[in-house]
């Protein structure tokens, strides 16, 4: 007679098995990545965008999006929609609709949508500013075309900063979300979730094997979301420089307590900050009175509210402290 395999009660007893609280660890991991996968994935849509290429070429490129308001807005990235007026949205119940693009802001890769027709109920959104390295968190999007594909993985990094580009500027994208949950082509714009159901992050990028970043909903992203759903665009000032952190001088560090500042290696010809007289190789000590040791802080003050206002700048040249008034200009659109 053939050798028949054990039932579970015959089953060998070795260290293949599991013990009870491995068990029950494994199945509370799959309860709640299961919950939130019922819980988001019909909130999150899938996108084709349109894109015209050289030559007059057609294309579409796909993404996702995420319902954040009763009345049909969605989040996306900015990345996805590019410069694309409208679209069409597909739910994982196979409900279509087109959309129209409200407004992108290339700078924190967020665009605002409106669906022309009926969308599920919202998501609930979280806030990035309480989310712990190690946390379970779960991708919900549409990769590479496939609708409604759920990933699940932990925050791998908090703090992380992401260049984003518009024409020839770049700024970067601060507090960028790290995770290791599996995103791919089409997670773009897809909601990056807390084991509670929040979505706390709006998947962006795929920084390299096993790594993930998402865009964190928190105060600055709900402000840039806020002002897209009533201007349509994000004004920001601009002053034409480039710069990296530098040390200061031992002297100065210790009359300040400010151990780096922001050395100019750029200065755009024409630009605001060539204007005010400033030049390559001076060492950017303050902004507006406060210190600035990095281009993410000086960036942080050039808002709607900088443009055609004085901008109070201190540099170190040579030996000399110097103070000079720059007034920003407005940042022109890449449109």
């Amino acid at each position: 007679m053939a050798d028949t395999l054990p039932g579970p009660e015959h089953a060998p007893d070795d260290d293949t098995h599991l013990d009870d609280g491995t068990s029950e660890a494994l199945d509370a991991y799959s309860r709640i990545v299961t919950t939130v996968a019922a819980a988001v994935t019909p909130r999150v849509a899938s996108l084709q965008v349109p894109r015209r290429g050289r030559g007059g070429w057609f294309s579409t490129a796909l993404g996702s999006a995420v319902v954040f308001t009763d009345d049909g807005f969605l989040l996306t990235n900015a990345h996805v929609v590019g410069h694309a007026d409208a679209g069409t949205l597909a739910f994982a119940d196979g409900t279509t609709c087109p959309f129209h693009t409200i407004g992108a802001d290339p700078f924190s890769d967020l665009a605002v949508l409106r669906a022309d027709g009926p969308t599920p109920a919202p998501v609930r959104l979280g806030e990035a500013t309480a989310l712990k390295v190690g946390q379970l968190v779960v991708a919900v999007g549409n990769p590479l075309g496939l609708a409604g594909t759920v990933t699940a993985g932990v925050v791998s990094a908090l703090g992380r900063s992401l260049p984003a580009r518009s024409g020839s500027t770049v700024r970067v994208i601060d507090n960028v979300v790290q995770t290791d949950a599996a995103l791919n082509p089409g997670n773009s714009g897809g909601a990056l979730v807390t084991a509670n159901g929040e979505v706390v992050g709006i998947t962006t990028a795929v920084a390299g094997n096993g790594l993930g970043l998402a865009v964190p909903i928190d105060a600055t992203s709900r402000q840039i979301v806020a002002t897209l759903l009533t201007d349509g665009r994000i004004r920001r000032a601009y002053l034409g420089l480039a710069g990296v952190p530098a040390p200061l001088p031992p002297a100065l560090h210790d009359r300040t307590g400010q151990r780096t500042g922001l050395r100019i290696v750029e200065v755009v010809p024409g630009a605001p900050a060539d204007r005010a007289g400033l030049h390559e190789g001076d060492l950017l000590l303050t902004a507006s009175g406060e210190p600035t040791s990095s281009a993410q802080a000086l960036q942080h003050l050039m808002l709607a509210d900088a443009i055609g206002s004085p901008l109070a700048l201190t540099v170190l040249r040579g030996q000399a402290l110097v103070d000079v008034i720059a007034v920003p200009t407005e940042l022109p659109s890449d449109d």
